[in-house]
């Protein structure tokens, strides 16, 4: 398919810059297929949803994982930032480096603006498109407390060159369930939440389950192809173990419907559920590519913010509820000023009719 087939004009001004307050109050945009759109807000999950459904939310912990710091070769130094991406052992993280052309390899870092016990890591590698590699002197839990000790929130691009950083970003740019360190970007239609909302879905007999998807910021990098069938998709390592698998399996057989919050836990869930069909244990990276033909095995309703024209996740969003439902859902939420991106509004999408196989 070509990548112009998903794009869209967005008027800048409903970028979303800070969340609303409280968080669970923005609104909600239902995605009916065969019904229609309707203009809800959060607390409406409280009627939307269903005794038997089971909410799949995603507990990765985003790192404060902007660093900044100085190159040393030599006598020279120079100003440099990274943001990290991947984790690839206990000592090496692949990141994105500013300016990239100022790092050659086996370059000394120091990284946390001067301060004392500034930490240090060395370039192990450089890439294209400005990713290095990175190999810290500390590693494991040391290195993460490290990292949380000298970074700052990663905000997406599309905010952080609007404005800087903020203390409540650290706060507004976490779930409230968030305890699995490891992402550098937010599962976002999890920000919605707050834990009394989750107390009444589960006071409703919405079950909630946990699993784990490490967000890389790969999910913000543009697609650089004019067809879907030539772009790379980036790899993000998740978990999904086997009494998690056995509680929704057993949801969706007593009728209920498994709602994923969010598209990184759609995905890992599909991706559990390629080899079989039926929702397996899963542990590893996936690089799982949703485009419109896809057929879902697990996933019933996906609640999501609004995507950027041309993405991999606008794809995934018409590839769920079908290409033209999610145009016409777009140009209302553009019409009535539903605001975008990860600190924006969110949407419930219920899943298009699928052809039997």
């Amino acid at each position: 398919m070509l990548v112009s087939d998903f794009d869209f004009d967005l008027p800048e001004e409903l970028i979303a810059l800070h969340p609303v307050e409280p968080r669970d109050s923005a609104r909600l945009l239902l995605v009916d297929p065969d019904n229609g759109l309707f203009d809800r807000h959060i607390p409406d999950l409280l009627t939307l949803l269903r005794p038997g459904d089971v909410l799949v939310v995603n507990d990765t912990r985003v790192l404060p994982a902007e660093l900044r710091g100085t190159r040393i070769r030599g006598e020279n130094r120079a100003s440099v930032s990274f943001n990290l991406h991947k984790r690839v052992d206990a000592h090496t993280w692949r990141a994105f480096a500013r300016p990239a052309k100022r790092l050659a390899l086996l370059d000394q870092l120091e990284l946390g603006n001067g301060q004392a016990d500034a930490l240090t890591a060395r370039v192990a590698g450089k890439g294209e498109t400005g990713e290095v590699t990175l190999e810290f002197d500390l590693g494991g839990a040391r290195l993460d407390e490290a990292i949380k000790s000298h970074g700052a929130m990663p905000l997406p691009p599309y905010i952080g060159a609007k404005r800087k950083a903020e203390a409540r970003d650290n706060v507004d740019y976490q779930t409230v369930y968030a305890a699995e360190d490891g992402a550098v970007a937010a599962p976002t239609a999890g920000l919605h939440f707050t834990e009394t909302l989750l107390q009444q879905l589960s006071d409703l007999g919405v079950s909630i389950e946990r699993v784990t998807l490490h967000v890389g910021a790969g999910t913000f990098l543009p697609m650089k192809v004019d067809n879907t069938d030539d772009h790379v998709m980036h790899a993000e390592w998740g978990d999904i173990d086997q009494a998690t698998v056995e509680r929704i399996l057993a949801a969706k057989a007593a009728g209920g419907r498994v709602v994923a919050v969010g598209t990184t836990s759609l995905r890992l869930l599909e991706t559990a559920s390629r080899a079989t069909g039926t929702l397996q244990p899963f542990i590893g990276d996936t690089d799982i590519f949703i485009t419109p033909g896809f057929r879902f095995r697990t996933v019933d309703v996906l609640m999501t913010n609004f995507h950027l024209p041309k993405s991999t996740l606008f794809m995934l969003v018409s590839a769920f509820a079908g290409m033209d439902t999610m145009r016409r859902a777009y140009e209302h939420a553009i019409a009535t000023g539903y605001r975008f991106y990860s600190y924006g509004d969110s949407s419930l999408l219920l899943r298009a009719e699928q052809d039997d196989e």
